[in-house]
């Protein structure tokens, strides 16, 4: 019989394609990573917006009296401009409900002091029915934001503050009434750019806000287009602060973990600076 006897190793091919150190692109996964980023930003973009809505239903149930909407037009206003900008109606819920809880809870007002980030103050506003509790509370989550408790208020000032939505061309009438009051104030126009609402702030002293609001109240209820958004006691920075973009998120990441807590009604930084409300 013939046998076929095999190689114990064949020869190495001459013809070898050699060995090349270039890389090949990965076109698929670039465009993912574009696609992460763009979505990244959009959604942090989303965060801002649905954050701010929240604030604005919480400020409007504080200042217009009640957290039930048929009884406060302030909060009426605020939960239809979040609607107008998209925010999903489980974050609109989420606000209206925290601040019916806000309301109930009738206890003692207090306020801590911290800083962030070795300079950036922030003052938050709480109303609790156990201090330790709440004091408890506000600890952690500054602690766990790397934030600390330490005196802040000679950064701010406290303002009255009124933000009106108006038609452009009523501008000049709404602030000749103001005039009239003979309270000392500052304005500036504002617009939105989502919503394309516009109108006016005014901010005064803050013994001098119910006053001046007073004294537009006629006006505004026979204009139908001006409308009272928001009216509030501010503490607002004294000087505008520079700031990083990642110190910026982590101080806003901070006072949403504070805004969480039930018995924080208002979270303050010094980082909100406004040329209206920092006028001396």
């Amino acid at each position: 019989m013939l046998r076929l006897r095999l190689p114990t190793a064949w020869p190495r091919a001459s013809h070898a394609r050699p060995f090349s150190r270039s890389s090949t692109p990965y076109s698929g996964h670039n465009k993912w990573s574009k696609i992460k980023q763009r979505k990244g930003a959009e959604d942090a973009k989303k965060s801002i917006l649905y954050g701010k809505a929240a604030s604005d239903i919480l400020a409007a149930a504080r200042n217009g009296g009640s957290p039930i909407i048929e009884e406060n037009s302030m909060l009426a206003t605020a939960v239809r401009r979040a609607k107008d900008a998209g925010v999903p109606k489980e974050n609109i819920e989420n606000a209206l409900l925290k601040a019916f809880k806000r309301k109930n809870n009738n206890g003692q007002a207090v306020t801590y002091e911290a800083m962030m980030h070795g300079s950036v103050g922030i003052i938050i506003e709480c109303r609790t029915d156990n201090i330790n509790r709440t004091l408890s509370n506000v600890r952690e989550v500054l602690n766990r934001h790397g934030a600390r408790q330490a005196p802040v208020k000679f950064m701010f000032r406290q303002r009255g503050y009124l933000k009106i939505a108006l038609d452009p061309n009523d501008i000049e009438d709404l602030f000749n009434t103001a005039e009239s009051t003979q309270c000392a104030f500052d304005f500036d126009e504002w617009e939105d750019d989502s919503s394309g609402s516009r109108g006016i702030e005014l901010a005064c002293s803050p013994d001098e806000l119910f006053k001046l609001e007073d004294g537009l109240r006629q006006y505004i209820q026979q204009n139908d287009n001006a409308e009272i958004l928001v009216r509030e006691v501010r503490w607002a920075p004294l000087e505008e602060q520079g700031s990083t973009d990642d110190e910026k998120d982590s101080v806003s990441n901070l006072v949403e973990a504070l805004e969480e807590d039930e018995d924080v009604t208002c979270v303050s930084t010094s980082l909100e600076y406004s040329s209206l409300l920092g006028n001396a």
